[in-house]
């Protein structure tokens, strides 16, 4: 796949030199300046030029400063999840079947990556430099989407500067959407609906891009209009079809160091909301104790989703996340025993994305039990999930 764009007689590295003398002279100029003046200013420092090569010049100014410069093209691609750059020659992108690689011109060498690194790290309030190599943050586009940034710099990066870039879309997909996408079978989301009817407690979990969020939201829709939900997350996702819900968004600290609250810190106000059910978009932390407290007080129907890539993974995938919060072990196994009761895992195929397996947390210990899995259909048909599936 190729991303075009105008042909210019100037060679790369010439372009590239012309380029950064106009930036200079823009930035040393206190006022915005009109396109006719930025055209002077290009052929007065290129010398001889042609009316083509300015108007790629200009396209390349416009480029480095608008947006995610050159990304912006492919980021527009229908179905367009991540879009990943290992250094200036090596462009990558997810549709959902799997990476593939594209052709973008990014410039001339690593320094023309660094620059828009640079640049889209400044606009996440983040440093990124040799002495803060790597950065992560959040950019919010012109039409209100998000996008997940991280970059790291060169020699860190062998291969050149990355940029990773991940396309946090709204999840507000409902049960029989996911079913008509085969996602998953009607009688499945028939036992996805009973554990929203019966408050149960559940946990969907799975790899990067595998669906978790929307499996979350599409739940979450089916839950009485005449409860409250407070959805606490890093980034705001989780936008289910319910009148009440609440979204409490966490805060990164500033450059200073200052202002952060944390997933833990909102979860703790939402306790003060009056809420009927607590979901947390994505465990990764801390606030895995405060949640498994909330869940054990009453708050019953709660949810949450984590990264693991099987049921038989989440109860040390669990213990990782409570350590981070001080808590030992046992008292974690005996808080998950109370608090979670079923597990809703999705996988990314080659297919697109799929429920794969259902599954209960019990015992205490913790053991996980696969009651349903996507290729061999119903493993216990004494559990109560099994009970929930259509006769």
């Amino acid at each position: 796949m190729t991303v075009t764009g105008t042909v210019s007689d100037l060679r790369p590295d010439v372009q590239g030199l012309l380029i950064e003398k106009v930036q200079r002279v823009l930035a040393g100029m206190s006022e915005q300046v009109a396109s006719g003046e930025v055209v002077r200013i290009i052929r007065e420092q290129a010398g001889v030029i042609s009316d083509e090569d300015v108007i790629e010049v200009l396209r390349r100014l416009r480029s480095e400063s608008v947006g995610v410069g050159p990304l912006e093209g492919i980021l527009a691609l229908t179905g367009v999840t991540d879009v990943l750059v290992n250094g200036s020659e090596s462009v990558w992108i997810d549709r959902g079947q799997g990476l593939e690689q594209v052709e973008l011109d990014l410039g001339v060498g690593d320094e023309a990556v660094r620059r828009l690194a640079t640049r889209l790290a400044l606009q996440c309030g983040r440093r990124l430099d040799d002495a803060e190599p790597f950065a992560d943050g959040r950019l919010i586009r012109d039409d209100g989407s998000l996008i997940r940034f991280h970059a790291v710099l060169a020699p860190l990066a062998e291969s050149g500067t990355c940029i990773s870039l991940r396309v946090l879309r709204q999840a507000k997909l409902s049960l029989p959407d996911l079913v008509s996408r085969g996602t998953m079978t009607a009688e499945i989301a028939e036992v996805l609906q009973q554990i929203i009817r019966h408050r149960r407690a559940f946990l969907v979990v799975g790899g990067t891009g595998s669906g978790k969020t929307t499996m979350l939201s599409a739940m979450l829709s089916e839950v009485p209009p005449d409860q409250r939900i407070i959805c606490i997350e890093d980034t705001a996702e989780l936008h289910p079809n319910h009148p009440g819900t609440v979204n409490l968004i966490s805060r990164d600290a500033n450059v200073e160091g200052a202002g952060e609250i944390t997933m833990a810190d909102l979860l703790k106000q939402s306790l003060r909301m009056r809420p009927d059910r607590i979901v947390v978009g994505e465990i990764r932390g801390a606030e895995v104790v405060d949640l498994l407290a909330a869940l054990n007080t009453g708050h019953d129907g709660g949810a949450g989703t984590i990264h693991a890539n099987s049921i038989r993974e989440v109860p040390a995938r669990m213990e990782a996340l409570a350590a981070r919060g001080g808590l030992d072990r046992d008292a974690l196994h005996s808080q998950l025993a109370a608090a979670v009761d079923v597990v809703i895992v999705m996988k990314h195929t080659a297919q697109g994305r799929r429920l794969s397996q259902l599954g209960e947390l019990r015992g205490n210990p913790v053991h996980a039990h696969v009651v349903w899995d996507m290729d061999e259909g119903l493993l216990d048909p004494q559990s109560e999930v099994a009970s929930w599936l259509p006769c």
